[in-house]
């Protein structure tokens, strides 16, 4: 009896030690991933603490020094004296007609290399991914002298073309992999109902992508109001320029007020987290598509 005792409490001081490891290693992890994220949120503390505090005291005591006194006047100072007011109007101009644009062009060419099977459907197919590895900055020269042959130059509508037409490629990679993905059936059945092409595309492929295209609208989004290489290439009229590009504008030579900077850089985040917010969960839905198949 004595020995069936010992016998069954060995396992149980193994579990318990299984157990009491795996705490002590949840507990380890935790711990490294709270530390990078401390780390990897320094440059927001940094920039967040830099707007509320005067250029005199960062020019006396420095950045990481601790403020002695708020102020808020960066930020109204930023949205009128340093237009940040006009440049987000301009983001604004230019980012949501490339975006509608990129993501409508990109639907109906997904759709035609999901649906259909033609001869050149696998080379075009790898012409749009071909076309997301390419460099976009040996094209600047090309691109440039492009717009200006076709006297686009300095204007919006010159950016909008260039982020549809770079875009492109990308969008139509990943609609065409999830619309193939959809039954076949439905549109035969709608095509026996007597529905045309453009109508099963548009009222049975659109609204069973929306995932994916509310995925692509939330990065296409991003990356395009962030843009800034394009802008200082393409646009030389300061009155034309995005956030991006107009902040670049504040900084001096001599001096450079970068409370009103990092004020005006806040500001000019808010339009992307909003959309990330509203869009969080079909961009979640987007990203683990077909990760359970």
């Amino acid at each position: 009896m004595a020995t069936a005792a010992q016998t069954t409490a060995i396992p149980t001081r193994a579990v318990s030690g299984t157990s009491q490891m795996r705490r002590w290693g949840s507990l380890g992890l935790y711990l490294f991933l709270t530390v990078l994220t401390i780390i990897w949120l320094l440059p927001v503390i940094a920039a967040l603490i830099t707007s509320f505090r005067t250029m005199d005291e960062i020019s006396m005591k420095g950045f990481w020094s601790l403020p002695t006194q708020m102020t808020f006047n960066n930020f109204s100072e930023a949205w009128n004296q340093a237009r940040v007011s006009r440049y987000l109007g301009n983001s604004f101009i230019i980012t949501i007609p490339a975006l509608v644009g990129m993501l409508f062009l990109s639907s109906l060419s997904a759709y035609a290399l999901a649906r259909y099977k033609f001869k050149l459907n696998l080379p075009i197919y790898f012409m749009f991914v071909a076309g997301t590895m390419l460099p976009f900055q040996i094209l600047l020269l090309p691109v440039f002298r492009l717009t200006n042959a076709l006297n686009l130059y300095n204007t919006h509508l010159a950016l909008i073309l260039i982020h549809t037409a770079f875009q492109m490629g990308f969008c139509t990679f990943v609609l065409r992999n999830f619309m193939r993905t959809v039954p076949g059936e439905i549109f035969d059945a709608a095509r026996v109902d007597g529905a045309s092409e453009f109508r099963m595309f548009w009222q049975i492929m659109i609204p069973l992508s929306l995932p994916a295209m509310a995925a692509l609208a939330t990065l296409e989004f991003t990356w395009v109001f962030n843009d800034y290489l394009w802008a200082i290439i393409l646009l030389q009229d300061d009155t034309l320029k995005p956030v991006t590009a107009g902040l670049a504008t504040l900084r001096g030579q001599f001096n450079t007020n970068w409370p009103v900077i990092t004020a005006g850089a806040l500001i000019a985040t808010l339009p992307t987290l909003i959309v990330f917010i509203f869009l969080q969960r079909y961009f979640i839905q987007g990203l683990t598509l077909g990760s359970g198949k």
